[in-house]
C-alpha cells in the first residue's frame, strides 16, 4: 500500500481520476429513489468530472463545480427533484480544500462565499428547510479547510526544507568547484615559475656560452651543462604539473557565472525563504572569470549568511554596479538577531573567505551593521587586475 500511495502521489491526475470515478459510482447508486432518473444520472456523471484536473487547474475546476451545483439544483427545482441527494456534492468540499491547500485562503474563502450563496438557492427552492442538512455541509466545509489549512502547511514545511537543501548542495558543489580552481590556479603559479625561471637561466647561460665558445671553452662547456641540468629540471617539473591539468570538466557541468549565475542563485535563496530584491546594472557577462567568481562568491556567502542569521522571515536587496574600472557589490539584509545568537551556526570564516578573495582581487570590503541595525556587505572589485 505504500508503494501505491507513493505510486498516486506522482500522479495526480491518475488519483483524483479515482476519486471522480468513486463518487459517479457512488452518486449513481442512488438513482432508484428519484423520480427524473435521466436528469439525476446526468449529474451524476457531469459532478464528480472536474475533480480529475483539480490540482492542475484548481481554480477552472472549482468555478466548473461550483457552476455544476448551480445548475442541478435549479434543473432539480424544475423537475420537481431534491438535488440534495447528490452524493457527489461532496466534491464542493474536496474543491474548497484544494483552493485553500494548493492555491491559497483568499480564494478559498471566496469560494466558500460562493457555496454559501449555492446553499442559499437551495435554501430557496426547497419545499421545507432542513436544519441538519445545513449543519451537516457546514461540518463538512469546515472540515475541509482545516485539513487543507494542516496539510498546506506541511506542504509548504516540506517545500522549504527540500530548497533548504537544495541550497545546501548547491553551496557544497560551489565549494568544491572553488577549492578545485583554487588548486588549479596554484599549480598555474608553479607552472609559471618553473618555465620563467628555468627559460630565463637558460638564456642567460646560452649567451654566456656563446660569447665564450672560442675563447673560454671550459666555460661555455659549463654553461652548457648548466642549460642542460636546467632544461631537465624544468622538463620533470612541467610534466609533474601538466599531469595534474589532464582532467577537463565540460563546460555544462560547471558553476555559472555572470548575471544568469547571479539570478539562479537569488531564485534559490527565495525558495529556500529568503526574500531576495536583485538590481544588476551594468554589463556582467564580459568580464575576466577571477572577477566574476568573485562577484558570485561575495553574493553567495553574504546571501547565505543572511539566511542563517537574518531572523524570521528574512529579506536581502543585493546590488551589483559595473561602474568604468570596478564593480560594486552590496547586499543588505532586513536585520534580526546577531550572529552571536543566530540558531544555525555557522563556520565563522564566510567573512574571512571574502575578506581574502577581494584582496587577491586587489579590491576592498567592508562588513557590519549599519545605523539602523541591517547587516551590510560592501565590496569593490577592480576589472583589471595587476600583472607582471
Amino acid at each position: 500500500m505504500r508503494r501505491f500511495s507513493l505510486w498516486l502521489r506522482g500522479r495526480p491526475i491518475v488519483a483524483d481520476s479515482l476519486l471522480a470515478a468513486f463518487l459517479m459510482v457512488l452518486d449513481a447508486l442512488g438513482v432508484g429513489n428519484e423520480h427524473h432518473k435521466a436528469s439525476y444520472l446526468l449529474f451524476s456523471v457531469l459532478l464528480p468530472l472536474p475533480l480529475i484536473l483539480r490540482r492542475i487547474y484548481p481554480r477552472a475546476m472549482a468555478a466548473v463545480m461550483f457552476v455544476l451545483s448551480v445548475l442541478c439544483t435549479l434543473v432539480g427545482y424544475l423537475v420537481g427533484d431534491d438535488t440534495s441527494g447528490h452524493v457527489a456534492l461532496i466534491g464542493l468540499g474536496v474543491m474548497l480544500y484544494t483552493l485553500v491547500a494548493y492555491v491559497g485562503r483568499r480564494d478559498g474563502l471566496i469560494y466558500l462565499v460562493c457555496l454559501g450563496i449555492d446553499l442559499g438557492l437551495s435554501l430557496l427552492i426547497l419545499s421545507e428547510p432542513v436544519g441538519g442538512d445545513i449543519a451537516l455541509v457546514g461540518v463538512i466545509y469546515a472540515l475541509c479547510w482545516t485539513l487543507a489549512e494542516f496539510n498546506g502547511a506541511r506542504h509548504a514545511y516540506d517545500a522549504e526544507v527540500a530548497a533548504r537543501l537544495a541550497v545546501a548542495d548547491y553551496d557544497k558543489e560551489r565549494r568544491a568547484h572553488e577549492a578545485v580552481a583554487a588548486e588549479r590556479t596554484r599549480i598555474a603559479r608553479e607552472l609559471h615559475d618553473v618555465v620563467a625561471h628555468a627559460v630565463s637561466v637558460i638564456i642567460v647561460q646560452a649567451d654566456g656560452a656563446k660569447y665564450a665558445l672560442r675563447h673560454d671553452p671550459d666555460t661555455a662547456e659549463r654553461a652548457l651543462a648548466t642549460i642542460a641540468s636546467t632544461g631537465r629540471e624544468a622538463l620533470r617539473e612541467l610534466r609533474r604539473t601538466v599531469a595534474l591539468l589532464r582532467t577537463e570538466h565540460a563546460p555544462e557541468l560547471l558553476p555559472q557565472h555572470g548575471s544568469a549565475g547571479i539570478a539562479r542563485l537569488a531564485e534559490m535563496m527565495r525558495d529556500a525563504g529568503l526574500a531576495v530584491e536583485l538590481e544588476l546594472t551594468g554589463e556582467l557577462d564580459d568580464i575576466t572569470p577571477e572577477v566574476s567568481l568573485g562577484v558570485h562568491r561575495i553574493v553567495q556567502e553574504s546571501l547565505t549568511n543572511t539566511l542563517r542569521h537574518a531572523g524570521t522571515s528574512p529579506k536581502a536587496t543585493v546590488r551589483v554596479h559595473r561602474r568604468e574600472d570596478d564593480i560594486l557589490v552590496e547586499v543588505v539584509d532586513s536585520g534580526g538577531v546577531p550572529v552571536q545568537e543566530a540558531d544555525i551556526p555557522g563556520t565563522g570564516m564566510g567573512l574571512v573567505g571574502m575578506r581574502e578573495r577581494v584582496a587577491v582581487l586587489g579590491g576592498t570590503l567592508s562588513a557590519g551593521r549599519t545605523e539602523d541595525g541591517r547587516w551590510r556587505v560592501r565590496a569593490t572589485l577592480p576589472l583589471r587586475a595587476e600583472t607582471d
